[in-house]
């Protein structure tokens, strides 16, 4: 209830629950004294949140909180009280008659007729401030969940102040007005019409009844449904009102009822859909004519909500299809552009309106490229001449174009009946585009349109970001080269800024991905790329320096095969060659910048990965990348290279080929394996020290990648088993009725644990397990969980566990840090009288520090307690309802006290 699932026991709970509630009353007397302030502004949502919990998990407020309504009645008794406990007390009262009987109760009282008069707050002067207003209005939300709730509300006449909050001056306000419209309209619409399709009148009214229930509806009476018939005349004739164009309506106020008419039209039923179109309708043509440009995309929401709503897919309702036609083939071209791109958005495509949502995206791009892409006829013509003056404005040429650039990828990949010219057309507009951006080109379309887009950062993003996208269209092969001419041009150009080169190199990647060769560069491209390369990896700009790093280390990613299969290669090596990439990156690594050398450090990953993977000889240049990758892990300042370098060092264990016989390369990375562990483990950044930990995860996995049963450190949480258990012979290997074989298991296994000793893997660990970073206790301690589950289990087995040869592998804790840590758990384990003092794993002395037998450690750290400690967050004491309770009447108790200095800070552990 209170805590994150599992978390506690079903005891800790009740314990905490029989806590709260005695509190609670001291903490409503707090509350309900106007005089008295709270710890924080969000202490009241907070403590709504647990009542909300309490209900929703079916608990009675009224029944495990009974001060709670003397607490109300006290509250809204006091018109002096403050505003912002008046409106936590209103939506206490909705949610504590969100049941039947909580509502009963509360009715038999007189408490909902006090608390939601609206009357009463306006003579005593409250309703002026919104935070009553929206108490008002979610309270009655809160409450709205049956019938008898629906019949108050229809009775007191809620339904027109609820209206009129629609144009609220608040927007919070009239927000949360437009919610609770729609949630009464939606949540009690009968699911079906009765008596329909021949049924009879009883079975339909069961049926009807048992789909309500399965559907969460509630189940009607004829009361009800007459005043839910009420509710919607009443709102069909406002909504109809207040979108005649001919009343005398603000803007706001008609945008705030679109809102809502969307809102409800996209989730009606059959028969409150049709009856808000039949209402609405006219008005609605009336606003399309009228054409306010403001009102363009709520009406397209209005529309495309309705058109997707309809029962039949193929057959939308015949009003809603004039209206999006109506919408689609205006003249004025920045509605019709957002409409058109509103529809596409929409996602239900048929031919005719998507042609026509084509087509007008696709204009600006003709105008301006000077590329056909339309063809010719009187429509377009007709449009052509109000767009070309529009695009003659700067300000909307700009917001245009960038509309119709992001639906050109989509567009691409329409069918042909829909597509007004082949999709490498739209390709070669774009290109076209972007070199009348940089200014190297003139344009056969409008000049003054061509002028607004020059230089404009804007749209030269906008336009890569869609040849990005446009890579995947048909026929985008055939303008691969046409493409790298481009974007090389524009990684040259000096007066691009940061994000355009940037978004210029995702591209190249993007591109180059699409070919199983490169056979298209030519030697003047390849020089090109070289050179601009070369040249944007020194800019002043290290935001640039770090998008090439970045490109180069992408590029290698791609493979690509320049004559055959057997000759593959990456996109890196066969457009730049290898003896400009390495060194560029190797000389990045020394780069001012921190984020330039982690990038760096990432690309050189992705960049020999090839080379781990085939097992070849380590060259100088490794060799050389490797020694000062070490000093970057020991000496950096920054954690970004840091965490950068462990990565790299997991990337080549995993990458390496097993298959290799033992070379320099292997034997190199088992040396630096050794030290990133010891090092990395050590670091002070939280992030580097789990990535360390990976990296033993990934020793441990292959040193018992044969074992049967054992699993991942990720995986322990799942369904960790006790470590002296019984364990079954479907699990594990060993089987003990040929003794030689399970001495040869014993012997494998101690082989294993030296070497994972000597590797430093152990003191990772245990060093992670005593960590002050939570994640990284976490990490450790389930990876210790693992390993005991794997060998603790064989021993368990061995004819004598005592003597057998794992049982005798050691390792050493220093007698500083995190060594002295693990040394207090084990020596705990020892003054609470568990046993013998080395069968629980208590170090012997030995110099300055201690030797200890990894088994008996792994089974006296009480690794399961920990872990269900670990794996709690810190929210489930913080977090708590019984903390925050207890911050409320500590910090009363400060506010209280004569000793408070005025205006000093009451710090509270409110969550």
């Amino acid at each position: 209830m209170m805590c994150p699932e599992g978390s506690l026991t079903h005891t800790h709970v009740s314990t905490m629950d029989r806590e709260c509630v005695s509190l609670l009353p001291r903490v409503c007397e707090v509350l309900a004294d106007s005089g008295r302030s709270l710890p924080d502004d969000t202490s009241l949502e907070k403590l709504l949140d647990w009542f909300t919990g309490l209900n929703a998990a079916g608990r009675s407020l009224l029944e495990a909180c009974p001060c709670l309504l003397e607490f109300i009645s006290t509250v809204v008794s006091d018109t002096a009280s403050d505003p912002g406990v008046l409106a936590f007390t209103l939506k206490l009262t909705g949610l504590m008659a969100a049941t039947e009987d909580g509502f009963r109760t509360l009715q038999e009282r007189s408490v909902l007729d006090l608390v939601f008069s609206l009357q009463r707050w306006q003579e005593a002067g409250l309703w002026e401030d919104p935070s009553l207003r929206i108490g008002w209005i979610q309270g009655l939300k809160n409450l709205l969940q049956h019938p008898e709730a629906l019949s108050f509300f229809v009775q007191s006449d809620f339904v027109e102040p609820l209206l009129k909050l629609q144009t609220d001056t608040s927007l919070f306000v009239a927000s949360a007005a437009n919610q609770l419209l729609a949630h009464t309209l939606l949540f009690f619409q009968p699911v079906s019409s009765a008596g329909c399709n021949g049924v009879d009148k009883k079975d339909e009214d069961k049926r009807t009844q048992t789909s309500n229930a399965d559907l969460g509806h509630p189940v009607f009476t004829m009361d009800t449904i007459t005043g839910y018939t009420a509710v919607i005349r009443e709102v069909s004739e406002y909504l109809k009102e207040s979108l005649d164009p001919k009343e005398n309506t603000r803007l706001h106020q008609r945008m705030q009822i679109l809102k809502l008419l969307a809102l409800l039209l996209a989730k009606a039923g059959p028969p409150l859909r049709d009856r808000l179109l039949q209402t609405v309708g006219d008005s609605l043509d009336s606003l399309v004519t009228a054409g306010c440009s403001q009102l363009t995309l709520p009406l397209m929401d209005v529309i495309l909500a309705a058109y997707s709503s309809g029962t039949d897919e193929h057959s939308p309702d015949r009003r809603v299809t004039c209206l999006l036609s109506s919408m689609l083939t205006t003249i004025k071209p920045s509605e019709l552009i957002h409409a058109a791109a509103a529809f596409l958005r929409g996602g239900r495509h048929e031919t005719v309106h998507t042609a026509r949502a084509v087509r007008a995206l696709l204009l600006p791009l003709d105008i301006i490229t000077g590329q056909t892409l339309l063809g010719t006829n009187a429509t377009a013509d007709k449009r052509r001449g109000a767009m070309v003056e529009q695009l003659k404005s700067k300000t909307s040429c700009i917001a245009m174009i960038c509309v119709c650039l992001t639906n050109t990828p989509q567009i691409a990949l329409m069918p042909p009946d829909v597509l007004p010219c082949p999709p490498h057309l739209i390709v070669t507009a774009v290109l076209s585009l972007l070199r009348i951006c940089s200014g190297v080109s003139s344009s056969a379309g409008c000049r003054e349109a061509c002028r607004n887009i020059i230089s404009s950062g804007k749209v030269q993003k906008c336009a890569l970001e869609a040849l990005m996208a446009l890579s995947c269209s048909s026929g985008a092969k055939e303008k691969i080269a046409d493409v790298f001419a481009v974007l090389i041009q524009y990684l040259d150009n000096p007066d691009s800024d940061p994000t355009v080169l940037h978004k210029s190199y995702q591209a190249l990647v993007e591109w180059t991905s699409v070919c199983t060769d490169l056979s298209f560069i030519t030697d003047q491209l390849r020089q090109d790329l070289v050179d601009v390369v070369k040249k944007r990896v020194c800019d002043m700009r290290w935001e640039v320096r770090d998008s090439t790093v970045e490109f180069l280390g992408h590029l290698a990613d791609v493979p690509v095969f320049p004559k055959s299969a057997a000759e593959v290669c990456d996109a890196s090596e066969a457009s730049l060659g290898s003896c400009c990439t390495t060194p560029l990156l190797k000389e990045a690594l020394r780069d001012s910048e921190s984020y330039v050398r982690a990038s760096a450090i990432s690309a050189l990953a992705r960049t020999l990965a090839g080379s781990w993977q085939q097992g070849a000889a380590l060259s100088q240049d490794e060799a050389e990348i490797v020694s000062r990758l070490l000093e970057i892990l020991s000496q950096d300042t920054e954690g970004f290279p840091r965490r950068a370098v462990v990565r790299y060092f997991i990337a080549w264990f995993s990458l390496r080929s097993s298959r290799s016989p033992p070379s320099s390369s292997t034997s190199l990375l088992m040396q630096c394996v050794r030290t990133v562990l010891s090092q990395g483990s050590a670091d002070l950044d939280w992030e580097v020290k789990v990535h360390t930990l990976e990296l033993a995860e990934l020793l441990l996995d292959e040193a018992f990648s044969g074992q049967r049963g054992y699993r991942k450190g990720s995986d322990t949480h799942q369904a960790p088993s006790h470590p002296y258990g019984v364990v079954s012979d479907q699990v594990h290997t060993l089987h003990t009725h040929t003794g030689r074989h399970t001495e040869g298991v014993e012997s494998d296994l101690a082989g294993t644990l030296n070497e994972l000793v000597e590797q430093g893997v152990i003191s990772a660990l245990l060093c992670g397990l005593v960590d002050c970073d939570r994640p990284v206790g976490l990490k450790a301690c389930r990876l210790l969980v693992s390993l005991r589950e794997t060998v603790c289990p064989l021993l368990l087995r061995a004819q004598d566990a005592a003597v057998a040869p794992a049982a005798r592998v050691t390792c050493e804790l220093p007698g500083w840090g995190w060594g002295l840590e693990i040394r207090k758990i084990l020596g705990m384990k020892k003054s609470d009288g568990a046993g013998d003092a080395e069968d629980h794993g208590v170090p012997k002395e030995a110099g300055n520090g201690v030797t200890v037998g990894v088994c008996e450690v792994l089974t006296s750290l009480g690794l399961d307690e920990r872990l269900d400690v670990l794996t709690q967050s810190s929210d489930h004491v913080h977090n708590s309802p019984l903390s925050l309770l207890q911050d409320i009447l500590t910090a009363s108790a400060a506010h209280t006290r004569p000793d408070t200095q005025p205006g000093q800070e009451v710090i509270v552990d409110c969550y």
